[in-house]
């Protein structure tokens, strides 16, 4: 059973009490979420939580639907793809400029990529392409046939490519502001979106203000605020007392309670999200597929979803959300079994058990509630003879100590923005993305073959074949224990008009909000 903190004890008062009167003005929509971005260049993008903002501030050559993940036309109105699918051929929309008053063009296309997969580019030392490094594996080359027209020269096929370009890590840059200052684009990012930045307090705020010279249709709030409060209680009280107009992620305890709020509308969808613990299969004893087996069977998935998480996730039996198009039910399956897990563990040579430590942020974008899931999953393991010390970090050094430092055992999320299975299977498992983001090492040639398989061909059928072997494979190897699939939650004040969510549960879509 879980219990209230004395704020959160205190909050529930307030849930109980509390009139929503006070009101942010009504052309200023604030959000509250569980951390501030590092940074404001894509390209170097990390955490969920700094994508949301910079889909404001940027486009991409496509984009996903409002109400699906299809790709639909961004800043590129129409394309075509060569016979041989190695050259996607791109017509740029005309008269669209950056914020800076630059002329977005096929230039800008090709500096923003060859800054990341050109390594003799002028700029290609200039940022951490993170991420999107995997994105535009498949690129070979751009080209620039005409102002208005630029090409993708492809070293392979790439069903998913489509899907990859319309990811906010892969937003059109000013060339010139980039140029003019590197060092200082994270921090004054010059886009071509509905939203320009305005401000940037750090550790209090970030200010967004509409651009009025946007091409297509502008945002309906004026200003857009966002706040970074780690703390989840804190955020739900914000809301109550008029400091935020919407909020995320909610804090399990509170969700029911919240829909019970006059005043407070709580929005809630399934998202192509996998919460997991990582194994570095590298390091021992996980280097033993048995030890990796037996945590899988330890870790209670049910009870975390129900008791912890309070319905606001789906346990996982693997990497993609139950069903999505390339789905594989039929994996090996690993039910709440202690006895199990304590006999593999004996299999493995440690019948008395074994000594680890297991890292978790303290907050942070899709990771839930990660230090009481954490928590609970310390003692499944305790109970099949595991001591698993818990090392908690803030969010904001997390995901570079992870990288540096490689631990044997860590707490993690994956979104996806469609439905492509590209999108997180080959990232998180195929061998050469180690250690970034597939930071478990995991290394197995038979998959490796199957991904590349599955992204070089345009065929769905032979697609759903390929990833759902890859996912039989993978299960049983074990690489990571997937423990569930994120129902997103989004508390918005009753004043808040327009807002919904998206079905990837990737992107926070507020520009079209309006305030009563």
């Amino acid at each position: 059973m879980s219990r209230l903190t004395p704020f959160a004890a205190a909050l529930v008062i307030v849930l109980h009490a509390t009139s929503i009167s006070a009101q942010t003005p009504r052309d200023v929509l604030v959000v509250g979420m569980e951390a501030e971005p590092p940074g404001l260049d894509p390209g170097q993008a990390l955490g969920i939580h700094t994508l949301r903002v910079t889909a404001e501030i940027f486009e991409t050559l496509v984009a996903t639907a409002p109400d699906s993940t299809d790709t639909v036309p961004g800043l590129a109105e129409s394309w075509t793809t060569s016979a041989d699918g190695l050259a996607w051929t791109f017509k740029l929309r005309k008269g669209v400029r950056f914020h800076d008053g630059t002329a977005l063009d096929a230039n800008a296309v090709k500096f923003t990529f060859d800054r990341i997969i050109d390594p003799s580019h002028p700029h290609a030392k200039s940022g951490k392409w993170t991420f999107v490094t995997g994105y535009l594996s498949s690129v070979k080359a751009v080209e620039v046939l005409d102002p208005q027209t630029v090409q993708l020269q492809l070293k392979y096929p790439t069903g998913s490519l489509l899907a990859l370009l319309a990811l906010p890590n892969c937003a059109i840059v000013s060339p010139t502001a980039f140029a003019k200052s590197p060092a200082d684009f994270d921090a004054k990012p010059v886009g071509s979106g509905r939203y320009k930045v305005e401000s940037w307090e750090r550790g209090s705020r970030l200010v967004l203000r509409r651009n009025d010279d946007y091409w297509g249709s502008k945002g309906k709030p004026q200003t857009l605020v966002y706040r970074g409060l780690a703390e989840a209680n804190a955020r739900v009280a914000e809301l109550l007392t008029g400091g935020v107009d919407l909020i995320l992620p909610i804090p399990p305890d509170f969700v029911a309670r919240l829909e019970k709020t006059s005043g407070v509308t709580v929005h809630k969808a399934p998202g192509l999200t996998v919460w997991y613990v990582g194994f570095n299969v590298e390091k021992k004893p996980f280097t033993d597929r048995r030890v990796r087996q037996a945590f899988s069977h330890a870790v209670n998935r049910e009870a975390i979803t129900r008791d912890i998480l309070k319905g606001t996730g789906i346990p996982a039996i693997g990497p993609l959300l139950p069903g999505t198009w390339a789905f594989e039910p039929n994996v090996r399956k690993y039910p709440y079994d202690a006895a199990a897990a304590r006999k593999l563990l004996a299999e493995a040579g440690y019948p008395n058990g074994l000594e680890t430590d297991l890292w978790v942020p303290e907050s942070g974008s899709g990771m839930q509630a990660p230090v009481e899931m954490a928590t609970v999953i310390q003692a499944n393991l305790a109970a099949v003879g595991v001591k698993a010390q818990l090392k908690t970090f803030e969010w904001g050094s997390y995901l570079g100590k992870v990288r540096a430092e490689a631990p044997a055992l860590f707490a993690l999320s994956w979104f996806l923005k469609s439905e492509d299975p590209d999108l997180s299977m080959y990232p998180l498992f195929y061998s050469k993305n180690q250690p970034l983001p597939n930071r478990s090492n995991y290394n197995n040639s038979e998959v490796d073959q199957l991904l590349v398989q599955a992204r070089q061909t345009g065929d769905r059928a032979r697609r759903v074949e390929l990833y759902r072997r890859a996912q039989r494979v993978i299960v049983e190897d074990a690489p990571m224990v997937f423990v569930d699939h994120e129902v997103q939650v989004v508390a918005t004040r009753a004043g808040v008009k327009g807002f919904r969510l998206h079905p990837s549960g990737f992107d926070l879509r507020v520009e079209n909000v309006t305030k009563e």
